[in-house]
């Protein structure tokens, strides 16, 4: 399903866990067979999250940043890729870094996405290793000095 208008915006576990935890069952648990014991973690609730959602509020991909700069649960529903949804998100998602003076982002890449991170300036490092089944690499990305933070909270419109 093509959108050419979407939103992206800062979220919480707390408010937004219903939105967020159905895009991530989606693409990780039910597409991906990810174990749902793995998918959920202690991780969620201190991290900030971010939220895609359609022009009609249809949430459709999400992202978390933890407070040690791992990037992560980057997901978009299926029918909504390949339309630069996870370009922009990621975009906006460092931003959001860079604002916070997050000294060091890194991530773990699922191997077919390693391409993608990389056009985004991310580094892979060390060898081949498997989380939930899936090979990953570990990538690294220094943020660029960013000072201006004045729109660190506002939403983000496509």
């Amino acid at each position: 399903m093509p959108t050419n208008n979407f939103n992206i915006r800062v979220a919480n576990w707390t408010d937004d866990k219903e939105d967020l935890a159905g895009i991530r069952r989606s693409v990780f648990i039910d597409e991906q067979k990810v174990p749902e014991e793995l998918e959920w973690d202690e991780h969620d609730l201190p991290s900030i999250h971010f939220l895609v959602t359609t022009s009609e509020d249809k949430p459709i991909a999400s992202a978390r940043l933890k407070p040690d700069g791992q990037i992560g649960r980057m997901a978009v529903l299926r029918e909504f890729r390949n339309q630069g949804i996870g370009q922009k998100l990621l975009q906006y998602v460092l931003q959001h870094a860079a604002c916070q003076k997050l000294d060091r982002l890194y991530l773990h890449a699922q191997i077919d996405a390693v391409p993608f991170y990389e056009k985004q300036g991310f580094n892979a490092h060390g060898d081949v290793f498997y989380e939930a089944n899936i090979a990953h690499r570990a990538m690294l990305k220094k943020p660029a000095n960013n000072t201006d933070n004045s729109n660190e909270n506002e939403k983000m419109i496509f």
